[in-house]
């Protein structure tokens, strides 16, 4: 998948989606573009060499994604417990949006249970006042 196919996949899994270039400020950082659901990144890479998405994944799943796929491997500047790296340019595309998929749910059900407890302590706080 080339880079501007994948950006725009990216922006279809949802209205809350941002897109970022945060890392100008650093020598090899300012061509990395980031995702984000609910302001935390689910994939991002370097324009200037989209070899390498990282994207966050399920831990359990990541020694066997390895293993099953060559175009699978350690994430760009991440750790690779919580996060894997996939080459774009030897993936199949339908792997490619299946795991960019699951990134952006991991992050988004993670933030989002996230703020439903935080909006259930705030009314039970206004109840006891």
């Amino acid at each position: 998948m080339n880079i501007e196919d994948y950006r725009e996949y990216c922006l279809s899994l949802g209205e809350d989606i941002e897109e970022k270039l945060p890392f100008q400020k650093f020598k090899n950082g300012e061509g990395v573009l980031v995702f984000y659901v609910m302001g935390h990144m689910f994939s991002f890479f370097d324009c200037n060499d989209f070899s390498v998405i990282s994207l966050k994944c399920q831990p359990e799943r990541i020694e066997d994604l390895k293993a099953q796929y060559e175009c699978i491997g350690n994430p760009y500047n991440e750790s690779p417990k919580h996060w894997i790296g996939i080459n774009p340019n030897t993936a199949p595309d339908d792997l490619l949006k299946k795991l960019t998929q699951n990134s952006y749910e991991i992050v988004k059900v993670k933030y989002a249970s996230k703020r439903g407890q935080e909006r259930s302590k705030v009314k039970s706080q206004r109840l006891k006042a």
